[in-house]
């Protein structure tokens, strides 16, 4: 059965005929070819009617999602055309053996490393989604989703199911969306002086915040054009030469952790679940890679067990829009809207202090400082218009070109996404984990956080010629958490003590005061 979708849109979309953005080409480019992909795990059985139903009435009625990517015969003039949508031929429900269901989470991660080898079929809408009537250990049936990074990017995408979602608890109330106003230090920029300051004093702060920020942007372009040149990564056990290695299989694994934990220690030490999430990925990445030089030792008696100079960065992904919360898909749609539809992120080289500490807390304070540099700047910002800029001069091949090899010199690829703080619903279908990342991208490791309720769900795409065990690197991540929840316990059991010991000296300094006035009085 086909319909046709036109549904009800904003001025821009109107149009039959969209050309691809910057963006959009740069995914399509041979180099890249990204896609995004998310395991979702439900808490009941999946009807695949009611998800082709609810398809057709919300899902695509999004111009993206019923638009194919049309280009012409020199390959240069790219462009989304409506059309109409066969929905059927977008879901995939395939018949699983009684054999694979006995060790259904192998099962899980062969069937999308297989699915992730096959292209998304450019005559239609280039998104799929898969309906596997398996039980793992942590849900009852699983969804894969699968959509070309040229629709959208994480905040968009993410957006768009959460407009199809339902709190669980009140089956016709949207989903709570997380909306917070980016904080940074450029927010701060006419605010650093308070009202009791002098309009000197103020302007000097002012001042010197502008240079700060001014030399921080300074930095991070020159950081990104060297990497582009000729500064490479430490070569390590978990760096690969993806140049060579794209016909290669890929592999997804997750690991859900509690998030309560990691707020814990974010209170504790006064920071950010993103710094908190860096901290322990860094004491999590260190952990395994003196595993992996230990192990190499024993083969090698030469090779030092852990280098005490590694350069290990990641390509952080940044959200460009002006808020980091999640935004209602009308509000992305509206025109005029600063938090647009599309692919609006830039990159910033995030370097990662590979050592074993002995207060993993170090981990924490390392990484908050280096991120809090990183955010009091526009380096990401600049990535963006650069990648706009190169596009446009000089075609899509040497931007590709330029960006594949800026990637290829660092490590990994590094993202954190928040996500509802309730349990959610979709199409009646209770959701009991979200597993996101993107692949196509010249590493091989890509490390994808995303919050759901009271769990953060860690997700990797490693290709495993590179990383053969990487559900040894989730343990490490998750054995480091635990290392630096036990520490921040520790440091404010110590605090406490430390707080209780002074009040019982003022108590006791207190009762001999009132001891001695009372025998003088006597």
């Amino acid at each position: 059965m086909e319909i046709e979708t036109r549904p009800h849109i904003s001025g821009d979309e109107k149009e039959e005929e969209q050309p691809l953005s910057p963006a959009a080409r740069l995914f399509h480019a041979p180099e890249f070819n990204c896609n995004i992909i998310s395991v979702i795990g439900f808490k009941s059985k999946l009807d695949p009617c009611v998800f082709i139903r609810g398809f057709k009435e919300s899902f695509i009625r999004h111009p993206r999602f019923s638009s194919k990517l049309v280009t012409d015969e020199n390959g240069q003039n790219q462009r989304w055309v409506r059309t109409n949508v066969v929905v059927e031929d977008h879901f995939i429900v395939p018949k699983i053996k009684p054999q694979n269901i006995e060790n259904s989470n192998a099962f899980l991660e062969d069937y999308v490393s297989d699915l992730m080898k096959i292209p998304l079929d450019t005559s239609r809408p280039l998104w799929e989604l898969h309906l596997l009537d398996l039980k793992t250990s942590d849900a009852e049936n699983v969804a894969v989703l699968k959509i070309h990074h040229s629709v959208g990017d994480g905040m968009s995408i993410m957006s768009l199911v959460l407009a199809c979602m339902r709190k669980t608890s009140n089956p016709d109330e949207l989903p709570s969306l997380p909306y917070q106003y980016r904080s940074s230090s450029r927010s701060s920029l006419l605010t650093t002086g308070s009202r009791s300051d002098s309009r000197l004093l103020w302007l000097v702060k002012v001042i010197w915040t502008a240079v700060i920020l001014g030399l921080n942007t300074v930095c991070d372009a020159l950081e990104f054009i060297v990497t582009t040149l000729f500064v490479k990564d430490t070569e390590t056990p978990i760096k690969g030469d993806f140049l060579s290695t794209k016909s290669k299989q890929l592999r997804l694994v997750h690991r859900t952790v509690s998030l309560d934990d990691i707020k814990l220690t974010k209170n504790a030490m006064n920071m950010t679940i993103n710094d908190v999430v860096l901290g322990v990925t860094q004491a999590g990445l260190s952990r395994y890679l003196a595993r992996r030089y230990g192990e190499e030792e024993t083969k090698n008696r030469k090779q030092k067990k852990l280098p005490k100079r590694i350069r290990l960065r990641s390509a952080l992904l940044v959200n460009l829009r002006p808020t980091t919360g999640i935004q209602d898909l009308a509000d992305m749609m509206e025109k005029g809207s600063k938090c647009r539809w599309g692919n609006w992120f830039g990159y910033v080289v995030f370097p990662f202090s590979i050592a074993l500490r002995d207060d993993p807390l170090e981990h924490l304070e390392i990484a908050q400082k280096t991120i809090s540099r990183k955010k009091n700047s526009y380096g990401a910002m600049l990535t963006y218009i650069f990648c706009r800029i190169i596009v446009k001069l000089l075609g899509i091949k040497v931007a590709a070109s330029i960006i594949n090899r800026m990637v290829s010199n660092t490590t990994m690829t590094f993202s954190n996404m928040v996500g509802p703080v309730e349990e959610v619903s979709f199409y009646g279908h209770p959701i009991t984990y979200f597993a996101s990342s993107a692949y196509g991208h010249p590493h091989a490791l890509t490390i994808h956080c995303q919050s759901y309720m009271n769990k953060m769900t860690i997700t990797l795409i490693v290709d495993p010629t590179v990383i053969s065990d990487p559900h040894r690197l989730c343990d490490d991540w998750e054995e480091s958490l635990r290392s630096i929840k036990a520490a921040v316990t520790k440091r404010e059991s110590l605090r406490l003590w430390d707080y209780l010991r002074i009040l019982h000296n003022r108590v006791a300094w207190l009762l001999y005061q009132i001891a001695g006035l009372l025998y003088r009085m006597l």
